[in-house]
C-alpha cells in the first residue's frame, strides 16, 4: 500500500516536471519568434526615420511644415486607425486590460508612418512607444494565427512590448522588467518574465545584427556612498518627483485643451503646429524631435538651460495631444537628464551624475516602473551608479502618488496607509481620499499647515482694520 502511494506520488511529480518542461519550451519558442520579429520591425522603423530626418533636417527651417504635417497625422489617425493618436504604450496598456491583448494589424502601418512624419517634420515625440506598440500589435497577430488562448495572446503582447523597448534602447534586460512592470502599479507579472526576457534580448541581438549601434554613458564620477550623499539623492527623488507631476500634468491640461475642439481634428493639427513654430522662434530648436543630442549633452555634464525640462514637457503636450504620433519614453527621457543638470547646477554638483541620475528618475516617476528605472540605470551608466540611482527612482516613484502619464495602468497597492485609493482601479478613476493616522507625520505637518493660515488670516485682518 505505502509502496503503491509513493509510485503514485512520484507519477505526480513525473507529469507536474514534464508540464512545466513543455511550458518552458514553448515560451521560449514564441518569444525567440516574436523577439526576431519585432527586431526585424524596429530595425526597418529606426532605420527609414533616420534617412527621413536625413533629408528633413538638410533645410533651416524643416518645423515649419508642422501644421500641415499634424494635419495629415490628424487625419489620418481618425478616419483610418484611432488607436494610432497619440501615445503607443498606452494603447498595448489598454488592450491587455481592456480587450484581452487584441490589437489590430492596422495599426502598424499606420503609427509607422504617423510617428515618422511627426517627428521627421520636428514633433516632440519618441521612438519607443510606437516600436513598443508595432510590437505588440505583431505580436497580437501572432496569437491570431496560432489561434492562442486569451491569456497566452496577453503573455505574447507583452514580449512585443519588451521587445520594442529593447531594441529602440538598447537595454533588453530594463525592457523586460519594464513590460512586466508598467500594467500594474505595485506588481510585477512573474509568469511572463522569462518570455519577456527572452523576446527582449533576441530583438536586442537582432536589432543590433541588422545596423542598429546603442550608446551607453558609464558615469566616471560617482562620490561615496555616504549618509550625506544618500539624503542628496533622496531630496534629488523628491525633486524629480515633483518634475514627473509637472510633467503628467501638462500632459492632461494638453489633452483637456484639444478634447475641446475634438470635432475639427484637423485644424486641432494645424493650430498646434503653429503654436510649436512660434515657440521654437522664441526659444529654441532643441525642443523639436526626440532630443537624443541635447539628452547627450546633458549626460556628458555640459550645461543645459534651466527651463529645458520644462518647455520638452510643453512641446511634447502639445505634439502628442494636437495632432502628432508618437512615444512619450524619450522626452521623458529628456525631461529627466535635463532636470538632473539643472539640479547639479543648483547643488553645485556634478551635472553628469545628476543628469544620469534624473534620467532613470523621471522615467520611474512619470510611468510607476521603479524597478525597470534603476536596471536602466545599471545598463546604460554601469553599476557603480546602481545605488543612488536605486534612491531616487523610488523616491521619485512615491513622491509622484497614484498618477500616471499612462492612466489605464491597475493600482495593485497604496504608495501610503494615509490615502485612500481603490485598489483594482485603473490610475484615471482614482480618486484619492486623505485619512492619516492621529500620531503620524502628516497630521502633524497638516496641522502645522492649519497653524499657519490661522496666523495668515489673522495678521491680514489687523492689517485691514
Amino acid at each position: 500500500m505505502i509502496q503503491k502511494f509513493q509510485a503514485d506520488e512520484m507519477k505526480k511529480r513525473l507529469i507536474e516536471e514534464s508540464v512545466l518542461f513543455i511550458s518552458i519550451l514553448k515560451w521560449v519558442v514564441i518569444a525567440t519568434v516574436v523577439g526576431g520579429g519585432v527586431g526585424v520591425a524596429t530595425t526597418i522603423f529606426l532605420k527609414l526615420l533616420d534617412w527621413s530626418l536625413a533629408f528633413s533636417t538638410g533645410y533651416r527651417y524643416y518645423y515649419f511644415t508642422l501644421p500641415i504635417v499634424m494635419m495629415i497625422c490628424a487625419l489620418v489617425t481618425h478616419y483610418l486607425e484611432p488607436e494610432a493618436h497619440g501615445y503607443g504604450i498606452e494603447k498595448v496598456i489598454a488592450a491587455v486590460h481592456r480587450a484581452g491583448g487584441r490589437i489590430g494589424m492596422d495599426v502598424v502601418p499606420v503609427k509607422l508612418a504617423a510617428t515618422i512624419l511627426t517627428i521627421t517634420a520636428g514633433g516632440s515625440a519618441g521612438q519607443v512607444g510606437p516600436c513598443g506598440q508595432i510590437g505588440a500589435a505583431l505580436s497580437s497577430f501572432a496569437a491570431d494565427l496560432f489561434r492562442l488562448p486569451e491569456n497566452d495572446r496577453k503573455k505574447i503582447v507583452i514580449c512585443g512590448l519588451s521587445a520594442g523597448f529593447a531594441s529602440v534602447l538598447g537595454a533588453p534586460f530594463a525592457g523586460a522588467i519594464f513590460s512586466v512592470e508598467i500594467l500594474y502599479v505595485g506588481s510585477l507579472l512573474y509568469e511572463v518574465l522569462l518570455p519577456s526576457f527572452i523576446a527582449g534580448i533576441t530583438s536586442y541581438e537582432v536589432s543590433s545584427w541588422l545596423g542598429i549601434h546603442y550608446r551607453y554613458y558609464p558615469v566616471d564620477f560617482v562620490p561615496a556612498l555616504t549618509e550625506s550623499f544618500i539624503l542628496r539623492m533622496v531630496l534629488a527623488g523628491i525633486f524629480f518627483g515633483l518634475c514627473s507631476v509637472l510633467v503628467i500634468e501638462i500632459l492632461r491640461s494638453g489633452e483637456k485643451l484639444s478634447e475641446r475642439f475634438t470635432k475639427f481634428s484637423p485644424l486641432v493639427g494645424l493650430g498646434g503646429g503653429v503654436v510649436m513654430i512660434a515657440l521654437t522662434l522664441i526659444f529654441s530648436e532643441q525642443f523639436l524631435g526626440s532630443g537624443l543630442e541635447t539628452i547627450q549633452s546633458a549626460l556628458r555634464g555640459e550645461r543645459i538651460v534651466f527651463y529645458a525640462f520644462f518647455m520638452k514637457a510643453i512641446f511634447t503636450s502639445l505634439t502628442l495631444n494636437f495632432g502628432g504620433s508618437g512615444g512619450l519614453i524619450m522626452p521623458i527621457l529628456f525631461i529627466g537628464a535635463t532636470a538632473g543638470s539643472f539640479l547639479g547646477d543648483l547643488l553645485g554638483l556634478d551635472r553628469a551624475t545628476f543628469a544620469a541620475v534624473g534620467f532613470v528618475s523621471l522615467l520611474a516617476g512619470t510611468t510607476n516602473t521603479p524597478i525597470a528605472a534603476s536596471i536602466l540605470a545599471v545598463e546604460f551608466f554601469g553599476s557603480a551608479i546602481a545605488p543612488y540611482a536605486g534612491i531616487s527612482c523610488i523616491v521619485s516613484f512615491l513622491m509622484t502618488g497614484h498618477r500616471s502619464v499612462f492612466p489605464t495602468q491597475i493600482l495593485a497597492f497604496r504608495k501610503s496607509a494615509s490615502v485612500a485609493v481603490e485598489i483594482g482601479s485603473d490610475l484615471a478613476h482614482i480618486h484619492a481620499d486623505f485619512k492619516p493616522r492621529d500620531k503620524s507625520l502628516i497630521v502633524v505637518f497638516l496641522r502645522l499647515l492649519e497653524k499657519i493660515r490661522d496666523v495668515a488670516t489673522r495678521t491680514t485682518k489687523k492689517r485691514d482694520s
